[in-house]
């Protein structure tokens, strides 16, 4: 049996983390291992514990989500990004592929879809191991 998808959200709506975590818990193979709601704290966790997929708000109440790709891009840590924002804009979406997001999601048009995406990424992750 392959390991779990280990899971951080990085998202500084509490409302919006305590959804997202009950709907990833329902997500089979995958853990959350954690949260943040800040950039610093986000960048302690992924550098702190093994982290196969960040699900990303670009918009933090410290920092923001480019600056939380930014760290990563300079560690030895290369988790898969989900960037899950209300900003949609061909800037952002831009920006973030430039520094190494796999996923673009507009949290207004695309929520729905995220359970998608980490199954997506579960199969993937299970056909390498």
């Amino acid at each position: 049996m392959a390991p779990s998808v280990r899971v951080l959200l990085v998202e500084d709506s509490r409302v919006l983390t305590e959804r997202l975590a009950e709907a990833i818990g329902q997500i089979t193979d995958v853990q959350l291992i954690g949260t943040a709601e800040t950039e610093a704290a986000a960048v302690a966790l992924a550098t702190r514990e093994p982290v196969d997929v960040i699900i990303l708000d670009l918009h933090l109440s410290q920092g923001s989500g480019f600056g939380v790709m930014r760290a990563l891009a300079t560690t030895q840590f290369k988790p898969q990004i989900i960037v899950l924002t209300n900003y949609d804009l061909p800037e952002y979406k831009n920006a973030a592929f430039a520094l190494g997001a796999t996923h673009f999601l507009d949290k207004s048009l695309d929520y729905g879809r995220l359970p998608e995406v980490l199954h997506e990424i579960c199969e993937a992750h299970h056909s390498k191991h």
